[in-house]
């Protein structure tokens, strides 16, 4: 099977749904963002305190380029990740890129605390703000989007895993 790469705001389920998918379809599961912990020793949000978001990017589209899996392999992104065009294609090459959509109102529900969650964006730059930036990238990196606004883990994870399914016949 082709990787699978989640794509979305942060808050979306990227990560808790990935290691969940990748044991449901006998999958690797890779995380970016822990990718980038690892590569510099740090916490995403000091990283971006230290070095600003354009210092931030070059380190996601770092760790894009990294992951050199060419299939079995679930991949959730960073939400800042579609910000780093030669990584999103890189990943593209090998995967299906799925966009998991939620509602805006949702997300700030879901996000306590945007500077300890390690989001890359302006300062003082609210939910709804970086929602609006960033959708159009999600929706142009998208081979598959899937609506998850008010969905449960396993219902998502059924969900994505038949999609892919379905496009990787």
């Amino acid at each position: 099977m082709k990787n699978i790469v989640l794509i979305g705001m942060p808050g979306c389920g990227k990560s808790t749904v990935g290691v969940i998918l990748a044991k449901t379809l006998g999958m690797r599961f890779v995380d970016t963002d822990l990718i980038i912990q690892q590569q510099n020793h740090d916490l995403l949000w000091h990283l971006i305190e230290r070095y600003g978001v354009k210092g931030f990017e070059k380190m996601e589209e770092e760790a894009l380029l990294s992951v050199t899996d060419t299939g079995d392999t679930v991949i959730a992104t960073g939400g800042s990740a579609v910000f780093c065009e030669r990584g999103m294609n890189f990943l593209r090459q090998t995967g299906l890129c799925i966009y998991l959509k939620v509602p805006c109102d949702e997300l700030e529900r879901r996000l306590k605390n945007i500077k300890t969650r390690g989001i890359a964006a302006a300062k003082g730059m609210t939910v709804g703000e970086i929602f609006a930036e960033r959708s159009p990238y999600y929706e142009k990196y998208a081979d598959v989007t899937i609506d998850c606004g008010g969905m449960h883990i396993e219902d998502m994870t059924a969900v994505i895993a038949d999609r892919a399914g379905k496009e990787n016949e």
